[in-house]
């Protein structure tokens, strides 16, 4: 280490350190120590070793002042005159030895006595105080961006304490979580269009999964009866503040329970995570203030339509009527969307789901546009299934399973159907899904939440972009490299 004493410069090469012992960091001496005086901290003496990269630099004659950033935030730095440590740059990562002190300000610091170049930056980092100019160019150098706006560092330590919540609650309810396989033969599970790959030593080809629902379902086939995955997810669609190409979802399957139960899970969760691990009853999203203490409305989706469109579906009974309709406001519809139940989806999404503020979930689904759902036994052009909705924004997707072979394989034969008229988000028809069904699958409740959106909502955020580490972004038009 450079001491305050010895004035030259040991010309060490910082990008050979390997290792720098600290005793502390920002916080734990912010928690620690702020609440004594000047006096008090200069009687106690007390010696730190922490380390983090400087942010700011301050020449004060014959003191310079500096901003110290780790993990846990900023602390400042008080150093005699010293032309060891006035060599250094902002960026540059250091380990320091010091005591602590507050200034004649009561500011509290660490009067450094040793340091060590432990880390040269080499490229200016962007202004600390007015950011980048250019908000594709904050995603694209992420790390820059945790670097000066500390508050998006802070999202992601959100996500981390939400997922490692989920994950205990579940385990208090006897859940287990099971990795299932991201490299899979058919890209079923939900409706989105794949990306594809390819295994040369195989010599096959290969989906990213669009969902984890038929491997976990497989599981209650081979008896597990309360199972659950944590994991990224893969669909080939648009980038926008809500899509993102990769992203990650919380799937839980019960065996013996309906979507009902499911349902009264996903709200029992949202109070869990609200009131016991972020201590907050409302949050402000998506310009609206949005309460998860009380309990959320419930509304099917013909009564949804009804009441935001004023639309009686319920008096519309023949596919001509509905396409009258649907042509009376101007509604396109796509050649695989003629059928009174993707017609009734269509008025939900246009009409409906934008003005969903509060909690709402929204059940009884048409069947067609719910391919591994049960009917309900009064109504088998009704799915039973529900969907919750919060600012506008879909967060959770649940329903009876279906566990009929028979019934799956209609379902499946329908979809191909649909595909062909030019449905690109179709998924797969999964021959292996309907053999693990004809050896019985009990009746089980399903759940899918986007934990994105989830956090999106946890920490007032309107772009997904902002709750994942690296999002994906479209190439630039032109890529240079400066190696110099």
């Amino acid at each position: 280490m450079n001491t305050l004493e010895n004035k030259k410069s040991e010309n060490n090469n910082p990008f050979r350190q390997t290792k720098f012992t600290r005793s502390s960091n920002s916080q734990k001496i912010r928690n620690s120590f702020s609440q004594f005086s000047q006096e008090e901290l200069a009687a106690k003496k007390e010696i730190v070793s922490i380390a983090g990269r400087l942010l700011r630099i301050r020449n004060f004659g014959n003191l310079l002042f500096a901003d110290l950033a780790d993990q846990a935030g900023i602390i400042q730095l008080k150093v005699g005159k010293n032309k060891d440590f006035a060599e250094l740059g902002i960026g540059d990562i250091i380990g320091v030895k010091g005591v602590i002190c507050k200034t004649d300000k009561g500011e509290l610091s660490v009067e450094v006595q040793e340091f060590v170049l432990l880390s040269k930056c080499l490229r200016s980092l962007p202004d600390i105080h007015y950011g980048f100019n250019d908000t594709e160019e904050r995603f694209r150098k992420r790390y820059l961006d945790f670097l000066i706006n500390a508050e998006k560092k802070d999202i992601l330590v959100v996500r981390h304490q939400v997922i490692q919540s989920i994950r205990h609650w579940l385990d208090q309810k006897e859940f287990v979580e099971i990795e299932t396989p991201i490299l899979v033969s058919e890209a079923s599970g939900a409706q989105a269009k794949p990306f594809v790959t390819h295994h040369n030593k195989l010599h096959r080809d290969f989906y990213l999964r669009i969902a984890t629902e038929i491997p976990l379902k497989k599981l209650l086939v081979g008896g597990f009866e309360k199972v659950y995955e944590i994991g990224r997810i893969f669909r080939n669609e648009g980038i926008d503040a809500r899509h993102n190409p990769e992203f990650t979802t919380i799937e839980i399957y019960q065996t013996y329970e309906n979507a009902e139960y499911m349902m009264n899970l996903t709200e029992e969760l949202f109070h869990y995570l609200a009131a016991k691990v972020l201590k907050r009853e409302e949050f402000a999203f998506n310009s609206h203030p949005v309460n998860l203490v009380q309990s959320f409305r419930r509304l099917a989706m013909v009564d949804a339509i009804k009441e935001y469109a004023g639309i009686d579906f319920t008096q519309i009974n023949d596919l001509t009527a509905a396409l009258e309709m649907a042509a009376q406001h101007n509604l396109k519809l796509a050649k695989f969307q003629k059928t009174i139940g993707q017609i009734i989806l269509a008025f939900f999404e246009e009409y409906v789901e934008k003005k969903l503020i509060q909690p709402t979930f929204i059940y009884d689904y048409p069947v067609e546009v719910s391919p591994l759902a049960k009917s309900k036994p009064e109504n088998e052009k009704i799915a039973d299934r529900f969907e919750l909705y919060i600012g506008g924004l879909e967060f959770a997707n649940g329903y009876s399973e279906l566990n009929d072979p028979i019934e799956q394989k209609k379902r499946f034969a329908e979809q191909a159907r649909q595909k062909a008229l030019g449905n690109e988000e179709i998924a797969s028809f999964d021959k292996e899904f309907i053999e693990a069904l004809e050896y019985g699958m009990p009746p089980a409740g399903g759940l899918g939440i986007g934990i994105d959106r989830l956090i999106m909502l946890f920490t007032g955020q309107n772009s997904i972009k902002e709750v994942i580490a690296f999002p994906q972004l479209r190439s630039k038009e032109k890529v240079s490299e400066n190696f110099e």
